[in-house]
């Protein structure tokens, strides 16, 4: 058993008076980061350095005096520091490299506002700060574990979500002592060392037509008309929907395989060089390998399994399974190849047989480096 911190997602259903609170969370929450983002910038083109969380924490409290800005008080206001820890957040990450210069929040896009303390979850209602008689949730799982905060957030498509973050006692699947490589594709999503494929639906192709048409009628609306709300908010659901399905496809092959394997070979993936291809680009933004991986890594993390990278150079489709042979001229149009020692091979799952190699040799060679330290260790305390 292990201590773990799992979130759960469930939808809410907000009365009239609890919607428009919400919704005056969400702007300003959205304001907060905006206007403290925009002070950044400006106090470093005129002083080329700008604040950090603590002084813009003390202007906060000097805005809220302000006459023009009052109806900041009318909010829980750890949601609007949370704002300002999350645009702090933003700027450390990009000045390490991890992410780009932090953009402007959007109203027609996915808003968010976190409340940090005082969250709890009571028959089908979530209780916090502004919130006392509790809005209703759909609680279709039951919620396990101390809940710690929680996140509400709006898509454009107009609904509420609350995601609520717990720290739960969790118990680690059996092992099965069985290990994987795996190949990701475009034609199937990913085919295992074993053989398996799993298929790749094809989410935004499955709704282009239906998304170009939609798209089209918006550009014929008038701007700030109602028609056109009406007709952006048929374009998000689209929008929402792919995202949806490909979603759920990932947690489904991610589990499948955290849950059958101890031992997870991959390969680190160049996606954004790989992007560069215009003719592949939207196919691979699509099948979303980032996001994939990500759930493997923190699926396997709980449940006590291993992932291997390979590196990106390393010629999985090239190398031949059998013999060794690499061809180096191998074309992506290519499926299949045989070898000059006449070993006919699948590309895809002879990439998988490659990628399951050569991490049990990075694995054996770690092992073998653990050992010999050991051994070290050990020699010098004997002399």
């Amino acid at each position: 058993m292990k201590t773990i911190y799992k979130t759960y997602l469930f939808a809410l259903r907000p009365t009239k008076e609890q919607e428009d609170l919400l919704n005056k969370h969400l702007g300003c929450a959205r304001f907060v980061f905006n206007h403290f983002l925009n002070e950044r910038i400006e106090q470093y083109k005129e002083e080329k350095k700008s604040s950090n969380y603590y002084q813009q924490a003390a202007s906060m409290t000097q805005l809220k005096k302000k006459v023009e800005t009052q109806w900041l008080k009318e909010v829980n206001s750890q949601s609007l520091q949370a704002a300002l820890r999350n645009l702090d957040t933003a700027f450390l990450n990009f000045f390490r490299g991890h992410a780009r210069f932090p953009r402007f929040k959007s109203k027609r896009k996915r808003n968010s506002f976190a409340v940090p303390q005082f969250v709890v979850v009571h028959d089908h209602k979530v209780y916090f700060p502004k919130f006392k008689e509790g809005i209703r949730l759909i609680e279709h799982r039951e919620i396990k574990g101390e809940v710690k905060h929680c996140t509400i957030s709006k898509t454009p498509t107009g609904k509420f979500f609350v995601s609520i973050l717990c720290e739960v006692l969790y118990i680690p699947i059996q092992p099965t002592s069985k290990h994987v490589g795996i190949d990701l594709g475009v034609k199937d999503f990913a085919i295992t060392s074993d053989g398996i494929r799993f298929k790749n639906n094809h989410h935004l192709k499955q709704y282009e037509s239906a998304l170009a048409t939609a798209q089209k009628h918006l550009s014929r609306k008038v701007k700030g008309s109602n028609s056109r709300n009406r007709q952006r908010l048929k374009v998000a659901a689209i929008h929402e929907k792919i995202t949806n399905t490909r979603l759920d496809l990932l947690h489904k092959v991610s589990t499948q395989i955290t849950n059958a394997y101890d031992t997870i070979c991959i390969e680190d993936l160049n996606v954004k060089g790989m992007m560069a291809n215009h003719k592949l680009a939207k196919h691979i933004a699509d099948a979303s390998w980032g996001t994939f991986v990500r759930l493997l890594e923190y699926k396997s993390d709980w449940n006590n399994k291993r992932i291997i990278k390979i590196g990106r150079f390393y010629p999985s489709s090239k190398t031949c399974n059998q013999c060794g042979y690499i061809h180096h001229k191998l074309k992506l149009s290519e499926r299949s190849w045989t070898c000059p020692n006449g070993h006919t091979l699948n590309r895809d799952i002879n990439a998988s047989k490659n990628i399951l190699e050569q991490g049990l040799r990075i694995m054996g060679a770690e092992l073998s480096h653990y050992t010999d330290g050991d051994l070290n260790q050990t020699s010098v305390k004997e002399a």
